[in-house]
């Protein structure tokens, strides 16, 4: 197991819980597009730092015992949010705030020592979080 800087979420779909994990640079818009996802039906796993682990072929994370159920919100601070305790996590979403590439090539990220299928998103953009519900949809 070991511990990334990034935020994870999930949801319920098909018979099983999927999640994604977002990663970038402080600032980014990480726990934003989570806030986003999470109002749009997601539940969060992590915010910030994420326990991740490869097992049988696939990737999950939890979240660090001390973080549970909390999220930041820039301009109000730590806030408890719902958790779902643990995820298989099948995409990586690299967030940032420059323009996405219109046709990006097929990009993959290693996560504990398994490759991920992932985007880059501008955070700031108004259809981020459908376009991280179809990118999860597509894997």
């Amino acid at each position: 197991m070991s511990l990334v800087h990034a935020t994870a979420v999930t949801r319920y779909g098909a018979g099983r819980w999927s999640g994604v994990l977002l990663t970038g640079p402080s600032g980014a818009g990480k726990s934003d597009m989570a806030l986003r996802l999470i109002g749009s039906g997601w539940r969060l796993v992590a915010d910030d730092y994420t326990l991740v682990w490869g097992s049988g072929g696939s990737v999950h994370a939890t979240a660090p015992a001390t973080i549970v159920g909390r999220i930041e919100a820039r301009g109000l601070g730590v806030i408890p949010c719902a958790p779902r305790w643990v995820s298989r996590i099948g995409l990586v979403v690299v967030c940032g705030q420059e323009t996405a590439e219109r046709m990006p090539e097929t990009a993959q990220e290693p996560v504990a020592g398994l490759m991920l299928p992932s985007i880059r998103i501008d955070t700031r953009a108004a259809s981020a979080v459908e376009i991280v519900h179809a990118a999860l949809s597509q894997v």
